[in-house]
């Protein structure tokens, strides 16, 4: 459907990444349905504008594979476990879009039909088309891969012109700006530099992934309301990594 707003906007569908430590919101553990009604009510200003939204959540607020093998439980066991919890996290996210006046679908990795669709790209994209919220949960559905490598994959498959990482920090800076107060905040930056200064922004995987399918990234922080529509107007807000 063509929308009137259309011609304004910088980008026309994207994917954004969600961790699922930021569903946390203050809590130490869970879902807070305080910062997911928040996040859906942020979605929804861009939809309205007839953008095409999907969606890659994380499982870290539940389990994180990673940390399992590191206490001595198979990784991959592991990984299957954080694997579910992202999909926990989409029908989470499913329901607050949904009682925020929007269609959704949420795509899984894994077979788990009796909650989720089955991952068919060209499902998903009809539903983009058609101004539903896609939400991909289970990861790539590989173990030893991230949520970050999944939303880059899912970001090529979509053709998204932009992956959008919302985090807490508001870019990417030279060092955390969270430990020193002295780092600074690049508005952009190559891939190539990002790799050289050392710099997390995603996994190296997940970066490589992006960087040779020429798919840019914006970091930004997804607390600040407004935030999302105002990178998808075009204003310089979070960090750009690009060619």
């Amino acid at each position: 459907m063509q929308n009137k707003f259309y011609h304004l906007m910088q980008y026309k569908r994207i994917l954004l990444k969600l961790s699922g430590e930021a569903l946390m919101g203050d809590r130490q553990y869970g879902i807070d349905p305080k910062r997911l009604d928040d996040y859906a009510k942020e979605i929804k200003t861009i939809i309205d504008k007839g953008v095409e939204v999907a969606i890659v959540i994380g499982g870290g607020n539940i389990f994180r594979g990673i940390s399992g093998a590191s206490k001595g439980m198979d990784r991959v066991q592991g990984d299957h476990m954080g694997m579910l919890a992202t999909v926990i996290n989409g029908l989470a996210l499913q329901s607050a879009c949904e009682d925020n006046g929007m269609q959704t679908r949420l795509q899984s990795a894994i077979k788990i039909n009796e909650v989720a669709e089955p991952f068919i790209r060209r499902k998903a994209i009809r539903h983009l088309e058609k101004g539903r919220v896609v939400i991909f949960g289970g990861g790539t559905g590989n173990p030893y891969f991230t949520t970050d490598s999944a939303a880059v994959l899912r970001a090529i498959e979509m053709e998204a012109d932009v992956i959008l990482k919302g985090t807490r920090v508001d870019g990417i800076y030279t060092s955390d700006p969270e430990r020193n107060t002295d780092a600074t905040k690049f508005d952009f930056i190559s891939f190539d530099d990002v790799l050289r200064k050392g710099l997390k922004v995603m996994d190296t995987t997940a970066f490589t992934l992006s960087q040779e399918n020429e798919l840019p990234i914006i970091v930004f922080d997804m607390n600040t309301t407004g935030n999302l529509l105002k990178i998808i107007s075009g204003e310089n807000i979070g960090t750009k990594v690009n060619l």
